[in-house]
């Protein structure tokens, strides 16, 4: 299959059932038993609602406004807390070479998320395209007058900070590194600057149950955003679960107290264009103008594009929106230009 770009750090390594990489993974988990049930399943017609970011099947009703909130993926902040609730996880690079996680929450509601960091226009921009309640734990200046002047409705970590209520900090950690989140606090705080905590959503396109994917196996991703090992993310497809597991520096990603494996049904990995815009090192990341992409789903890639459709990042094919796979979505913004020109030579 062609690369995406020789250029972008992305490898796909396509599995065959004999792979030993694989096969100790799996073996790995069965011995764990770390691995999710599959939320891979199309709504049943007997649920009256459906979750529109995951296309799963609930009676409950579905009208509790999106919160997204910014995690910390430093070295140092890992493993998280929340991440396997999720309905989607974006990972974007912040400064350098070290992504950050915009994790948006709606099925799904855990009591602790984080830890939290600060907030990046890229970042409060998507949140508000899907009309999420934006929370952080402090930003620049600027950033915060933007916020301010855009109107994002948002929840900044540092006017509650430690308050016990909202955010917490834990001793097991140090700061940076240790402000968690309250989620189950987020609705009331919310409501107190006059945020609406109510609102209903376009569902996403989801495949029918029993319907194929149309594409070549897709079994493994390796994705490079630096040169050092703890910033490589990977990705392995279980067939039992029908779910991708996530990897960085081939140590799996879980869940802090749980040690839960996090999953997702579909992995998304989009590229475009990314600019260094000050002495920190902030970026401007392009979210506005499609480009690219590959999309995993139940051990098949396609090679697609993406677009932005009414703030949402869709896959999309002969000018057609791409259905996901239900249940959880992780999608990795990776830069149509090299950083690390020798990053190449990763690529498999």
């Amino acid at each position: 299959m062609k690369k995406l770009l020789c250029i972008v750090f992305l490898a796909f390594i396509f599995l065959a059932a004999c792979n030993d990489e694989k096969e100790a993974r799996d073996n790995e988990s069965k011995d764990s038993g770390l691995e999710q049930k599959s939320d891979s399943f199309q709504v049943p017609e007997e649920y009256e609602n459906m979750y529109p970011l995951t296309g799963i099947g609930t009676d409950e009703v579905v009208n509790n406004r999106m919160v997204g909130v910014m995690v910390n993926n430093h070295t140092k902040a890992r493993p998280q807390t929340g991440l396997s609730k999720a309905d989607i996880v974006f990972e974007m690079l912040a400064e350098g070479k070290i992504t950050r996680f915009l994790a948006l929450f709606q099925s799904e509601m855990p009591d602790v998320v984080g830890p939290v960091r600060s907030a990046r226009e890229y970042y409060f921009e998507l949140a508000n395209d899907y009309n999420a309640i934006y929370v952080y734990h402090g930003a620049a200046g600027f950033v915060n007058d933007r916020i301010e002047q855009r109107g994002i409705d948002h929840l900044n970590g540092s006017f509650y900070d430690n308050d016990g209520v909202l955010f917490k900090r834990e001793p097991f950690r140090k700061a940076p590194h240790n402000s968690y989140l309250q989620l189950g606090s987020v609705y009331e705080k919310a409501e107190a600057k006059g945020y609406d905590t109510k609102a209903t959503y376009e569902p996403l396109p989801f495949l029918s149950e029993g319907e194929q994917v149309a594409g070549e196996p897709g079994n493994h991703v390796k994705i490079v955003y630096s040169d050092t090992p703890t910033e490589i993310v990977e990705f392995d497809y279980n067939k039992r679960s029908q779910a991708y597991t996530r990897y960085s520096d081939q140590e799996k990603t879980i869940e802090l107290e749980s040690e839960e494996a996090i999953q997702a049904s579909n992995v998304f990995i989009i590229e475009t264009h990314h600019e260094v815009i000050d002495d920190a090192g902030r970026r401007a990341i392009d979210l506005q103008s499609g480009g690219d992409a590959y999309l995993l789903q139940k051990g098949v890639v396609q090679e697609l594009r993406w677009e932005n459709r009414n703030g949402r990042i869709v896959p999309m094919k002969d000018g057609k929106e791409v259905a996901f796979a239900p249940g959880k979505t992780w999608i990795n913004v990776i830069p149509t230009e090299p950083w690390y020109k020798e990053s190449r030579n990763d690529i498999k």
